[in-house]
């Protein structure tokens, strides 16, 4: 499935600044960044309930917002991109 992971959090302290980079590494390791608070994540259902899990133990919710948007399979139908940064497809072929 293809899943769209954003994410605020609040970096007024030193704590929050830790969770925000605790939050954008846990996503790299299952996608990729298209913002700066938002994720591609090519994941399946038990990594899905794993990456929710660990960014979940991460987060404070009283002050940090967290949201899942997953966008199936035909998510490059879904999708349209305009300007920099433009995402990689998770499906196409890499070059290394």
């Amino acid at each position: 499935m293809q899943l769209l992971v954003t994410y605020d959090v609040n970096t007024t302290t030193p704590e929050g600044r830790k969770r925000l980079r605790r939050t954008a590494k846990t996503c790299l390791d299952y996608g990729q960044r298209v913002q700066n608070s938002v994720f591609e994540c090519k994941v399946n259902p038990a990594q899905f309930v794993e990456l929710k899990a660990k960014l979940l133990k991460i987060a404070n919710l009283t002050t940090d917002s967290l949201r899942f948007y997953n966008l199936g399979a035909e998510w490059d139908r879904r999708v349209e991109h305009y300007g920099a940064k433009p995402s990689m497809n998770p499906e196409d072929p890499m070059v290394l």
